[in-house]
């Protein structure tokens, strides 16, 4: 599974801060990070509130 696929697969249904997602996929926070600008670039994660980032 890609990084970008266990990312989306962890925010579905809730929000979380990136340090939350590293912990969860037990992924680096660089990686988490550089996957999510990835992701939102695509529209497929929002950001309901600072620093919390749900799958659309």
């Amino acid at each position: 599974m890609e990084n970008r696929d266990l990312i989306l697969k962890v925010l579905k249904g809730k929000e979380m801060k990136a340090g939350e997602i590293a912990e969860q996929t037990g992924l680096d926070k660089k990686v988490v990070d550089k996957e999510m600008n990835a992701l939102k670039n695509e529209n497929l994660i929002i950001s309901p509130k600072r620093c919390y980032w749900t799958a659309k």
